[in-house]
C-alpha cells in the first residue's frame, strides 16, 4: 500500500492537487455537501477506487469486505483520527453508494497521480507475450520496475492475505474481469508486468 507519506508527496505535484481539488468539490457537491476532507484523505479516497470497483463487481459488498476496506483507507488517511470517525472511511460510504457514476473520473486522477509518480517509458511499450515470461523473470522485473509503480499496484490489488505481487491467488470470473477492466482503463495493461500479474490469478 501506499503510505500516508507517499500520498503527500505525490499531492505536491500543481496538476495532481488540482486534479483532486476538482473531483472532491464536485462529489461533495453531488453526494456528500457536508462532507469535511482533506485533499491528502480525498486523493487516499480516490486511491481506493480500484479496491472498491473490484469488491462491488460481484454485488453488495459483505462485512468483512467492508472490513478490510476501511483497514485499507485507514493506512492511508492522514491519521490522527482515532477518537472520530476517519474521514476517508466516512467518504467511502458515499462513495460505494454510487461507484460506478464516479469510477471513471477517479481514474482519470489516478492516471494522472502515476503519470507525475514515475517514468512511465520504463515499463511501456514491451511487445512480449506474458506466456513467455517465467516466473522468475517476473519476480525480477518487479524489483527492477519504478518503485512508485509497484506501490500503486499494491495499493489496487493487494490483500494481506498474500505478500506479494507474484503471489497466487483465487479470485472469480467477475472479480478477474473487472481487474481486466481497471488495467485497461488505467493503461497498466500496455506494460509486461501487469499482464504477468494477470497469470498470478486462479479464476474460478
Amino acid at each position: 500500500m501506499l503510505t500516508a507519506n507517499e500520498i503527500s508527496i505525490i499531492l505536491e505535484d500543481h496538476d495532481v492537487l488540482e486534479s483532486v481539488q476538482d473531483l472532491k468539490n464536485a462529489f461533495r457537491n453531488e453526494e456528500a455537501p457536508h462532507l469535511d476532507i482533506s485533499d491528502h484523505d480525498f486523493l487516499s479516497l480516490i486511491i481506493m477506487m480500484p479496491s472498491i470497483s473490484i469488491t462491488l463487481s460481484t454485488g453488495d459488498i459483505s462485512l468483512m469486505e467492508e472490513m478490510e476496506l476501511n483497514k485499507k483507507a485507514r493506512t492511508i488517511s492522514k491519521g490522527g483520527h482515532y477518537l472520530k470517525k476517519d474521514p476517508v472511511v466516512y467518504a467511502m460510504s458515499f462513495l460505494v453508494k454510487s461507484a460506478l457514476k464516479w469510477e471513471d473520473k477517479f481514474f482519470e486522477t489516478i492516471r494522472l497521480a502515476m503519470e507525475k509518480s514515475f517514468d512511465k517509458s520504463l515499463i511501456d511499450g514491451d511487445e512480449l507475450d506474458a506466456a513467455g515470461v517465467s516466473d522468475r523473470e517476473f519476480k525480477k522485473r518487479l524489483m527492477n520496475a519504478p518503485y512508485m509503480f509497484i506501490r500503486f499496484l499494491h495499493s489496487f490489488f493487494w490483500d494481506d492475505t498474500h505478500e506479494d505481487l507474484s503471489d497466487k491467488k483465487k479470485i472469480s470470473k467477475i472479480e478477474f474481469k473487472k481487474v481486466q477492466e481497471i488495467g485497461d482503463k488505467l493503461e497498466l495493461s500496455k506494460t509486461i508486468i501487469f499482464r504477468k500479474f494477470l497469470d498470478t490469478f486462479d479464476v474460478r
